[in-house]
């Protein structure tokens, strides 16, 4: 018998009459020629380029590539690789890691989960290649598929552009049936409803007089003669309403297996149709396609109301206005968004389940108070009005679209509404400053109970800081906002662990609470204060637990409500209680360092009974004072967030090794988990690998946002 020749299609010559772009990440010259050689030796033609340090790599990711080989580097380290590979152009480009010294069989599930596409070795020339051959194919796949889609974008653009220019009865034909049709085509057949007119034949409605010359035409078109798709038609159909014969085109349609029938009713376009919005429900309809999900929805932004300062600016900042609401609403959703008209966007959102979509939905509730856009070095208040629903099926057309855009401006947000045990509301807080008594039998219960009404100001008020005032008056309306900023965990064990921050507007300027130095002269609104950024998080955090049950907060906090508030431990253990989440530790108080240190005695006590209730501490702004080791020996706490002072040491070479011999010092005194904040470069998110700081944040991972979000959640 004779043999056969198995050959697999990934060895064939399809990938090699394109150029292979390598990107080689190694400090030895020898293996970049290498790995260059092998390829060129199989006939592969191959851009490689070799770099080892970061600042390259970082120009690099600007240009395109098909694979990333990463070997050793001076100042970069895979997972520095990975992370800005995510935050680049391509986010999908594959990262080969060549077999490191210490690599046992076991980590590689570790090093996949992590991102690596796959951990080759160069000992085994054969396994090597087909390693390299297989990556690229998926690249390419990638790449394909994502110019393709463009490609869809742009002809489904152009051919809505044709009809809307040329005034066209549109509809879309599968098998001979009608699956959709414009109101231009329902008119012109006589019908009210898309409803109507769905599942009926071509030929009902075209009645053609020549009926066997239209049968063999039709049926060439559909076989792809597309050349023959324009012509015109007798109709015998009484109900049409312009006159024979038809001018009739057939063009291609996005729909598997199905043409578009478009048919010249006159008239023209005019000027104000020709400029309308384009077929956004199509491209919607793509995005699913591309994002396929059980559960959408559409949420509609638009303006609740507009400053007279916007309508009285020069032309470029009012323009720059509406850019800077879409940036702001692209910046707070990481969704798709489409520009329904000037100032009014439409967002798709998808989910796993209904549960995981109404949080979504609820977290947006957020975006709903009084928000500041700054344009041109301005600030400029921003009103939103939200609405949703849910899609129960794709958007047949135009009309069916306009139909749910309808459905969701006039529908509100849902609501977080937990059961009557959960219930996390304070209308009014009423409770007594005084020094920490000898413990009782029993914990003082948390009292929730409203002040009497018409209770004369205290004569102190009347003299307080205006800037003090607009903060009351803004938390009584429940105008604080909270930040909320994603932590980066080079162990990746705790993605979804957020710092919490609070601030809010005073003469059409953010005010930060945590600079807020007024504040500390009022013991009693500064706890009120804190007790209500912490219902209000806790709301948050109870809400996103049903997307993410690994979700934990790091909430600043002043120092008043630690050491003054008697019944902070026992508010504490309630809030985590009601949080229901399954962590034994979701929440961390965080407090200044200066504060802790000046009040240490008290702050050792109010601490540990802190730590008793469920709560994690930490101290921020930490490190800047001589004082810092020697707190950190005395303080029970299991986080530092360092001073913006040593996040500056990054900049350097020779600071960034001093800052390290500062954190041994410091994990050599107590093992505390280290965050490194404000790093909001690439170069300064990057650096912060070089040293033993765990968590790191910054504008380059996640911007603070006034709600919960996994910035990989798209």
């Amino acid at each position: 018998m004779g043999s056969t020749e198995v050959r697999n299609p990934l060895l064939s010559k399809k990938l090699k009459r394109t150029e292979t772009r390598l990107l080689i990440i190694d400090d030895n010259q020898i293996r970049f020629n290498q790995i260059r050689d092998l390829l060129t030796d199989s006939e592969h033609q191959v851009q490689a380029t070799l770099l080892d340090d970061l600042q390259n790599f970082e120009k690099q990711l600007n240009l395109p590539w098909d694979l990333v080989i990463f070997g050793r580097a001076y100042d970069l380290k895979y997972d520095q690789a990975l992370s800005l590979i995510r935050l680049s152009k391509q986010p999908n480009l594959p990262l080969l890691l060549l077999k490191p010294d210490d690599y046992e069989l076991e980590q590689y599930a570790n090093y996949v989960r992590k991102g690596i596409y796959d951990i080759v070795n160069m000992d085994a020339p054969d396994r090597f290649y087909i390693d390299l051959v297989r990556a690229l194919s998926f690249s390419r796949l990638v790449q394909t598929q994502q110019h393709l889609m463009d490609e869809l974008e742009t002809a489904q653009i152009q051919a809505q552009s044709f009809v809307e220019d040329s005034h066209k009865a549109v509809a879309v034909i599968q098998e001979g049936i009608h699956i959709e049709a414009n109101p231009e085509y329902l008119k012109l057949f006589g019908f009210k409803s898309s409803d109507d007119i769905i599942g009926l034949p071509l030929l009902d409605l075209l009645q053609p007089k020549d009926l066997n010359d239209f049968k063999l035409r039709f049926k060439k078109i559909t076989q792809g003669q597309l050349d023959l798709g324009r012509f015109e038609l007798n109709s015998q159909n009484p109900q049409i309403t312009v006159k024979n014969p038809l001018k009739i085109e057939f063009i291609p349609s996005a729909a598997d297996d199905a043409l578009q029938i478009a048919i010249d009713i006159g008239g023209g376009a005019s000027a104000a149709e020709k400029s309308a919005k384009p077929n956004i429900y199509q491209r919607l309809n793509r995005t699913i396609t591309q994002q396929p999900s059980d559960i959408n929805a559409l949420v509609v932004f638009s303006l609740s109301s507009c400053a007279d300062a916007v309508f009285q600016a020069d032309w470029d900042t009012f323009k720059a206005y509406f850019h800077a609401v879409k940036e702001f609403l692209t910046e707070q959703t990481n969704a798709p968004l489409f520009k329904l008209e000037s100032g009014v966007y439409v967002g798709l959102f998808q989910a796993e389940s209904k549960a995981k979509l109404e949080s979504k939905l609820i977290g947006l509730n957020a975006l709903t108070k009084p928000q500041l856009l700054t344009v041109h070095q301005d600030s400029y208040p921003l009103n939103l009005r939200i609405g949703c629903t849910v899609l129960d099926g794709d958007i047949r057309d135009e009309a069916h679209f306009d139909q749910f855009i309808a459905q969701a401006f006039a529908t509100a947000l849902p609501q977080n509404q937990p059961a009557p045990e959960l219930d996390l509301s304070i209308p009014e807080l009423q409770f007594s400053i005084q020094e920490p008594e000898a413990p009782a039998a029993e914990a003082p219960a948390i009292q929730f109970s409203k002040p009497e009404a018409a209770a004369p100001a205290p004569a102190a008020n009347l003299n307080e800081p205006a800037v003090i005032k607009a903060l009351r008056s803004s938390l009584e309306r429940g105008e604080i906002h909270l930040k909320y900023q994603q932590l980066y965990d080079k162990e990746d064990l705790n993605l979804y662990t957020y710092e919490v921050t609070s601030g809010f507007i005073f003469e059409n300027k953010w005010k930060d609470i945590a600079q807020l130095r007024e504040l500390a002269a009022d013991q009693e609104l500064s706890i009120k204060l804190d007790r209500w950024i912490l219902v209000e998080s806790c709301k948050q955090l109870h809400n996103f637990i049903t997307q993410y049950p690994d979700a934990k907060l790091i909430i600043n906090l002043n120092k008043e409500v630690l050491l003054h508030d008697r019944t902070f431990p026992d508010f504490i253990a309630k809030l985590i209680t009601i949080i229901r989440s399954k962590l034994t530790h979701p929440l961390t108080l965080q407090f200044s360092e200066e504060d802790i240190n000046q009040h240490i005695n008290d702050a050792q006590k109010a601490i540990a009974a802190l730590r008793k209730n469920g709560a994690e501490v930490a101290l921020r702004g930490f490190g800047n004072s001589m004082f810092s080791e020697s707190l950190l020996r005395q303080v029970d706490i299991s986080c530092l967030t360092l001073h913006k002072s040593l996040t500056g040491m990054l900049g350097s070479d020779k600071s960034c090794q001093e800052l390290q011999e500062k954190l041994s010092a410091y994990h050599e005194i107590k093992p505390v988990q280290i965050m490194l904040r404000e790093l909001n470069d690439m170069t300064l998110f990057a650096n912060a690998w070089n040293v033993d700081a765990r968590f790191i944040q910054g504008d380059y991972f996640q911007k603070k946002l006034d709600h919960l979000i996994d910035v990989q959640d798209q």
